[in-house]
């Protein structure tokens, strides 16, 4: 770059123009538009000047420095000529250090950080007064380093930006849309995988009492002949074959494992129909605790890997009218991220008398306005990081690997609950230590 306030001289090299960069995104700042470093001491004359604003038409204005090469100022192009084009303004400037221009015209020049945003610095240039609108911004690069950046090639920037954020806008709307008639496809197929499942083991469940009950009386009727009839050699030696003692039993521990397995089938049958409700037109009343149980039922599989559960549940928990299928998944995506922290945890500090452990506790807090539930979901786990946890809610935001997630688990609990139903999702996180993410619902 060639600056001009050193030295005098005759004649002025075309100042160069800086492209840093053709490729512009929503994080771009100004420092990477086309800027242009024209600098001159103020102590040079206005005919020095014009020569150099004639011979580059695109030139947007000079900046001013003193001989400590201090900023002093900055005159635009327009300015400049429209001084010089006044009455007596030839014999006032041409001959005159340019300073003296500078300090009669009093105009405010705008001096914005290399690292602002292109979108903000046009919001601000746009705010300036009407007869400043299209002058020049100083932008500032580091201490002390400054250059021109044309109002126009400011503007043209932010059209750009505009159709990234229309397209980008765009793509997440379509993606939304997607996701949305997925989890309503996978809602209704789950639904009735359920149904189908029911209808079994509701027929298993039942003759299974029977079953059970004729057990008993068999049991009880050969029993009745061991008293009352002479011991058979045949008989006897049947019952060795058999193993009679130990066969009676067992059929008691089977029966009863058999029952056991068919009351945790219908709670997981139960659970997916809960979960399922995702097209619920109607708010309906729902105990919190059963969404929660649903939830954790259905993620069991990965509970089982060591990670502890700690229920804190209120004892008094009233019923609330709300979605409880769309509660459910908030439910489990809270639980999910909480699981995906803890294996994290494990895995990257591989820790061995550390219990990893998930604690979700319930209360009503009591308030003038209105009651509130609340739902707090802790783990000790990572914890996410202080500087993305402002972004944790946004729709895409995700700090997993391709493949591992769409980003928009987070969002859709904050909307479900933020918007179905007009409650808060607050986020509490200490790095190394762990997450809590507190759910807060008023009571109607």
């Amino acid at each position: 770059m060639f600056a001009l306030y050193e030295s005098y001289s005759d004649s002025f090299i075309v100042p160069n123009l800086e492209v840093k960069s053709q490729f512009l995104s929503l994080e771009s700042t100004i420092q990477e538009l086309p800027l242009q470093d024209f600098q001159i001491a103020s102590s040079y004359l206005g005919k020095d000047i014009a020569p150099v604003f004639e011979a580059n038409p695109l030139l947007p204005g000079v900046i001013l420095r003193d001989r400590q090469d201090k900023l002093v100022g900055m005159i635009s192009r327009r300015l400049f000529f429209e001084k010089m084009g006044s009455r007596y303004g030839i014999e006032m400037f041409y001959k005159r250090p340019i300073e003296a221009l500078y300090r009669v015209s009093k105009t405010d020049i705008s001096i914005l950080p290399g690292n602002t945003l292109i979108v903000e610095a046009a919001q601000k240039s746009l705010q300036r007064q009407p007869e400043l609108l299209y002058e020049p911004i100083v932008v500032e690069i580091e201490a002390n380093v400054y250059r021109l950046l044309d109002v126009h090639q400011l503007l043209v920037a932010q059209s750009k930006i505009h159709e990234l954020t229309s397209h980008l806008l765009k793509k997440q709307t379509q993606a939304k849309a997607i996701q949305t008639e997925k989890m309503a496809s996978l809602g209704r197929m789950v639904a009735g995988v359920a149904h189908e499942i029911r209808n079994p083991v509701n027929c298993i469940w039942n003759n299974l009492i029977f079953l059970t009950s004729y057990l008993e009386e068999i049991t009880k009727l050969l029993s009745a002949y061991d008293e009352i009839s002479d011991s058979s050699p045949i008989i006897n030696l049947i019952k060795e074959q058999i193993d009679y003692d130990s066969l009676q039993e067992e059929l008691a521990e089977t029966t009863q494992g058999i029952k056991l397995g068919s009351e945790q089938l219908l709670k997981i049958v139960n659970s997916l129909r809960n979960f399922s409700h995702m097209d619920e037109s109607k708010k309906k009343q729902a105990y919190i605790h059963e969404c929660i149980d649903s939830s954790l039922l259905i993620l069991n599989n990965r509970l089982k890997k060591g990670i502890k559960v700690i229920k804190n549940y209120c004892t008094n928990l009233p019923m609330i009218s709300c979605y409880s299928g769309q509660l459910s998944q908030v439910f489990m995506n809270l639980i999910s991220n909480s699981i995906d922290a803890l294996n994290e945890k494990l895995a990257e500090l591989d820790l061995c008398d550390w219990q990893p452990q998930i604690e979700i506790s319930t209360e009503v807090i009591v308030r003038k306005e209105s009651d509130w539930l609340t739902v707090r979901i802790a783990d000790n786990g990572l914890g996410i990081p202080l500087e993305i946890q402002d972004r944790i809610f946004e729709n895409f935001f995700t700090t997993k690997p391709v493949g591992k997630g769409t980003g928009m688990g987070l969002a859709i609990c904050y909307q479900i609950i933020t918007e179905k139903h007009g409650g808060k999702l607050k986020l509490n996180s200490l790095p190394g230590k762990g997450t809590e993410f507190e759910i807060m619902i008023p009571i109607v």
